[in-house]
């Protein structure tokens, strides 16, 4: 289950926004700027994360993208399909159709591939569990996982670029 590095990005902008007070923003410059990002690839996955309902975007001098519900109810899969996509990890080519083993009639393939059925219950597996975590768990295991020095220096950048 390989993913973009915009996943990470997504997710990392999502935990920070979760931490602002409620009404506050950021502009893609400051995330980018947070987290040492090209501003121009991350608009890109702000954006696609603002369609997909997870951010919203607010003009004017106090605007920004912000959190469009409360991070308990943001699933990191949300966060995954809406940068990446909602597509499989996996796509069978029914390579067991071909070479000396393969040729046969459709009806000779009446089971599913066998690999094919233990990708997507993989799949299905690894989706249940990010459909299961919410921004809020991501958050919190942000909180318990940071040292005090780096929530520290975090706390006081947003409340910098807040003032």
């Amino acid at each position: 289950m390989r993913m973009s590095e915009g996943v990470e990005w997504g997710l990392h902008c999502a935990a920070l926004l979760g931490f602002l007070p409620p009404g506050a923003g950021l502009s893609t410059a400051r995330l980018a700027e947070y987290h040492e990002v090209p501003p121009a690839y991350l608009a890109k996955h702000l954006q696609a994360m603002s369609r997909a309902g997870i951010l919203e975007a607010a003009q004017g001098p106090r605007g920004g993208y912000r959190l469009a519900r409360c991070p308990a109810e943001i699933t990191v899969l949300e966060v995954v399909e809406a940068v990446d996509g909602p597509t499989p990890g996996f796509r069978c080519a029914e390579i067991r159709r071909r070479g000396p083993a393969g040729g046969l009639p459709l009806r000779e393939y009446r089971v599913p591939c066998a690999i094919h059925a233990v990708m997507d219950a993989a799949d299905a597996a690894w989706r249940a569990e990010l459909r299961a975590t919410s921004l809020a768990d991501v958050i919190s295991r942000v909180v318990g996982g940071a040292s005090p020095k780096s929530l520290e220096r975090g706390a006081r950048w947003v409340q910098e670029v807040l003032a």
